[in-house]
């Protein structure tokens, strides 16, 4: 059954790099052909799909669509612009590097990656001709905290559709990646950022017309601190949801009103909705913005939203037909049975198929499908699963290249040849995905979890 599975990601791979077929559809025709060939009665393949679309994506589809509505009305409220300024303001020139990848780390909680580097690559463009420093000694910060946090911090969508695939608690996810993620970020983005703008120079003048530079009026204080308190209140909710449940469950406080309170308030579904809520009044009906604007903007947000939805749901798929054939199983036991450990497997197969590739989600989503049948085999508890979708989110970083939108996006943006690219972009995130599983491994031998 092993064999099987092998010859599956390659026949998958084989779909989506030659056939050119589109992920979901490449997953689904994978599913059902793992489910035949190990003889799985045609009606029990079908079983399989469906409860594994279902149960996938009866938590992820509504937590990503209420992120991508929260992400969008910061979006269009200007307010991940003066974040970002803001903390520019507070940090220095001299020490704008530091503001950048914080401000990538925040933006990105609800905001797509390739969105919050093109709202704030005008800043990037202003620090380097005031400075007179490099694009990348700006750029590459930025980056790597956009990054760290669409790869390590739910609730963005890969993170979320790993830690439901895997059945991880996410307040323990959110947790150990920020964990994880502040010094990946830190070591991809300034330390790194500061060497390699030393040693690039652009060969072409980037594109500077992304977008309007926000009124100073909207880089107040005021802003400051409402757009901060907004993106903070979901992660806040879910970390006081898991204390909350973790306390019950060792008895350190009695089940009651407040802590059922923490527990419904702080279900990823409540949290998410109060902080949606929060930006449409706060971000959009309290700046002028009416009904019709905000559900123009909502209804925008979703298209987007629906793929990665689809995607995730396929990955559902693939994880269930693994488990009710048995090669999930198999493969749990023959990895039981080498002495691999999990974290690397799970590291090893995301780079595989990150690089093979290019989708960031894609490499996430289906080796948490494989990993998934050794986790129920495994018997691991909450934080050991944690462990793995940060292993898993590290893997899926590693070497974007040509194959990767992300790879001609910043090329383009920071005005790099294809050479420069690969030599800062893709250097930078190889380095964020072989320290962010370090410091996985390292927090895990601490800690002791798996």
């Amino acid at each position: 059954m092993s064999l099987v599975l092998a010859l599956a990601i390659v026949l998958l791979l084989v779909l989506v790099l030659k056939v050119r077929l589109q992920a979901f559809l490449a997953l689904v025709i994978i599913s059902m052909a793992v489910g035949l060939a190990v003889g799985m009665p045609a009606e029990k393949v079908f079983e399989s799909m469906q409860n594994g679309m279902g149960s996938t994506l009866g938590f992820v589809a509504v937590i990503i669509g209420l992120g991508a509505i929260f992400g969008q009305i910061l979006e269009a409220s200007g307010g991940a612009r003066s974040l970002a300024h803001h903390l520019v303001d507070r940090f220095g020139k001299n020490r704008a590097q530091w503001a950048l990848v914080i401000a990538g780390f925040l933006i990105a909680i609800p905001i797509f990656f390739d969105v919050g580097f093109i709202i704030l690559v005008p800043l990037v463009y202003a620090l380097s001709r005031d400075t007179g420093k490099p694009l990348l000694h700006y750029g590459i910060p930025l980056l790597a905290g956009l990054i760290a946090t669409h790869a390590f911090v739910p609730p963005t969508p890969g993170p979320v559709a790993v830690a439901q695939i895997l059945q991880a608690e996410m307040g323990w996810v959110i947790l150990l990646g920020i964990i994880v993620g502040i010094p990946t970020a830190v070591l991809a983005g300034p330390v790194f950022g500061r060497f390699i703008s030393t040693k690039i120079k652009a060969d072409n003048a980037p594109f500077t017309e992304t977008s309007e530079e926000p009124a100073d009026a909207a880089r107040g204080e005021t802003s400051f601190r409402l757009v901060l308190s907004i993106l903070m209140l979901p992660i806040v909710l879910i970390l006081l949801h898991t204390a909350a449940k973790w306390m019950v469950e060792y008895e350190i406080l009695r089940p009651g009103f407040w802590t059922g309170l923490f527990i419904f308030v702080g279900h990823p579904f409540a949290a998410l909705t109060l902080a949606t809520l929060s930006a449409l009044y706060f971000l959009g009906i309290r700046m002028g913005k009416t009904g019709a604007e905000l559900l123009d903007l909502s209804t925008k947000s979703l298209a987007p939203a629906g793929l990665i939805i689809l995607i995730t749901g396929a990955g559902g798929i693939f994880k269930q037909v693994l488990v009710d054939s048995g090669v999930g199983v198999a493969l749990a036991e023959a990895v039981a049975g080498s002495g691999i450990p999990v974290l690397l497997l799970a590291y090893v197969l995301a780079v595989i198929i990150r690089i093979s590739q290019g989708s960031t989600t894609v490499a996430m989503i289906t080796a948490a499908g494989i990993v998934a049948p050794l986790i129920e085999h495994a018997g691991l508890e909450e934080t050991g699963k944690a462990m793995v979708v940060l292993a898993i989110a590290a893997g899926s970083t590693i070497m974007s290249h040509v194959n990767d939108s992300g790879f001609w996006l910043v090329g383009k943006y920071l005005g790099l040849s294809e050479k420069q690219t690969l030599c800062s972009w893709t250097a930078m995130t190889t380095v964020l995905s072989v320290s962010g599983f370090v410091f996985t491994l390292i927090l895990n031998a601490v800690l002791g979890f798996i």
